[in-house]
């Protein structure tokens, strides 16, 4: 069951880092698909954590519900700051996908890809020590 579960994270280690790269190759054709991207990077690196700890859910709140819970509450391993932009990152995608009158501007989706970039840069030293450890 662990070896399972490290193989879901590091294929999980894979979807952010091709989700990330999206985000950027696709500003210029689709602000839309860019946030969508953005935000799924923070959460396939939060799965991959998921998978690492067993608590892998399909609900996006309570990924980031644990993700507050376990690694900026009771283990502090990494600042406030992170759950911030996770939070915010949900929002926003929610709204580009869900609110017809929502208007993205590529100014804030920029700024989204970048905070994206600052969550992973964070946290996935951090991931790949804990896969090299198993």
């Amino acid at each position: 069951m662990q070896q399972r579960r490290e193989i879901l994270a590091k294929i999980s280690v894979e979807k952010f880092d091709k989700a990330l790269k999206m985000s950027f190759v696709t500003i210029d054709e689709s602000l839309t698909t860019a946030q969508n991207r953005a935000y799924y990077a923070v959460f396939y690196i939060v799965s991959a954590l998921a998978y690492l700890d067993d608590f892998v859910s399909k609900s996006h709140h309570y990924l980031l519900g644990q993700f507050n819970k376990r690694y900026i509450y009771e283990q502090k391993l990494f600042d406030k700051s992170l759950i911030k932009i996770y939070k915010n990152l949900i929002e926003n995608r929610e709204s580009s996908d869900y609110d017809f009158t929502y208007k993205l501007t590529k100014e804030n989706v920029l700024k989204d890809i970048e905070d994206a970039k600052i969550f992973i840069e964070t946290i996935k030293s951090y991931i790949l020590q804990r896969l090299e450890q198993n």
